[in-house]
């Protein structure tokens, strides 16, 4: 006989349903509109050259030689140069497919055009048979390298029931004995040097080592600094650079898939 509490269990998981995206097969989950994704520069230089989109980024992710340049690594994705520019040179698009293997490739460059940037990059020519011995089954071991836990709560929600990225058999795992490699957040702090390195010897190869984030990929806001290492490559080799501040979680998902050949 089932009790009056299961039956009322049983009714409101009815009601839920199903609560997991449906993407990769369906459509992205619709973003906010604050959202703010891969940035876009006129393909024509600025009228005024005022340089107003260079002085008011707050880390330098914007400079000027012959043409204008905006690396997506250090960029802080806050839209100020946005606000400064009188003359909407530099845009920022709804586009999340961020995620690449070459750290040059997140420098978008103004006489290429924004968009040129090969969203296929991550797919075909990154460790393609690595990545396929890696495609059903993907055991990661994160490191929060002193961040401040930003993106490190974007990649945990990853694995909440709306996420669910362990369908795809991506699942962060307790020890680097078990990984398949390794997803660093933050700067790499002076006191995290050691274990991340330590983390790092300890995942049997082939590894792979995924920075997620402005901080672990250049240093973000304290780039530069002391006491951190500006990001991850200074220590040791990355193979996915998934940029932002923090990035959606649909980023970092789409540049896991993508690696995986599963999109």
């Amino acid at each position: 006989m089932i009790t009056t509490p299961l039956l009322s269990i049983l009714k409101a998981r009815a009601k839920q349903k199903y609560r997991t995206l449906q993407y990769p097969k369906g459509n992205p989950p619709p973003l906010s509109d604050r959202f703010l994704g891969k940035p876009l520069i006129a393909s024509t230089p600025c009228p005024m050259d005022c340089l107003l989109c260079v002085s008011s980024c707050p880390i330098g992710a914007i400079q000027k030689k012959e043409f204008l340049h905006l690396d997506m690594g250090r960029c802080l994705f806050c839209g100020a140069c946005v606000e400064a520019c009188p003359n909407g040179t530099i845009r920022f698009s709804k586009d999340f497919q961020l995620a690449t293997r070459d750290r040059e490739s997140l420098v978008i460059r103004q006489r290429e055009g924004s968009e040129t940037l090969d969203k296929s990059i991550v797919g075909s020519t990154l460790w393609t048979n690595i990545s396929r011995k890696f495609r059903r089954s993907f055991r990661l071991r994160q490191v929060s390298a002193g961040g401040c836990n930003a993106c490190e709560a974007d990649c945990n929600v990853l694995s909440t029931i709306a996420w669910d990225m362990g369908r795809f058999g991506i699942q962060f795992v307790a020890s680097p004995r078990h990984a398949d490699g390794i997803l660093v957040t933050g700067p790499v702090t002076e006191n995290m040097k050691v274990a991340l390195e330590k983390t790092y010897q300890a995942v049997p190869s082939p590894k792979v080592v995924i920075a997620v984030g402005s901080c672990a990929i250049s240093g973000g806001p304290y780039k530069d600094h002391p006491e951190q290492k500006n990001g991850v490559s200074s220590l040791i080799p990355v193979d996915l650079f998934i940029p932002g501040c923090p990035p959606h979680p649909l980023t970092i998902l789409e540049g896991l898939l993508r690696f995986l050949d599963r999109i």
